[in-house]
């Protein structure tokens, strides 16, 4: 008798085969958490995997059109922009700080509460 999962009907793939091509596709650019903008200046933020937690960071980025057209972005500021960058990153730090709550909460109430410590 063969394994069912290597055995497949005539113009199917077997299981296994049909999950190794799955994995084999290559994986979906990680999408940023959240944007704040003033003008040009923008703070991208973005979730990162610590050994222990998630955190947050940001970049910061001010954007421009080349010479043909098309939108770049530029770590280089000047002068006029330095105030706008300290706004962004301003705005930036209380998005954070807001995920940040909403990370604790969540995980908080995911985990079992153990109330047995409490009535001592």
């Amino acid at each position: 008798m063969t394994d069912p999962q290597y055995q497949a009907p005539l113009g199917q793939v077997p299981q296994q085969q049909q999950t190794n091509q799955q994995t084999l596709q290559p994986p979906k650019p990680k999408q940023p958490e959240d944007t704040v903008r003033d003008g040009n200046i923008k703070g991208t933020i973005w979730r990162r995997e610590g050994p222990k937690n998630d955190f947050f960071a940001t970049d910061l980025a001010k954007t421009y059109r080349d010479k043909n057209g098309d939108l770049k972005d530029t770590h280089s500021f000047g002068k006029d922009d330095l105030l706008r960058v300290a706004e962004v990153a301003r705005r930036a730090h209380n998005r954070v700080s807001a995920l940040t709550r909403e990370e604790f909460r969540k995980n908080r109430q995911s985990k079992p509460q153990n109330r047995g410590a409490q009535d001592r």
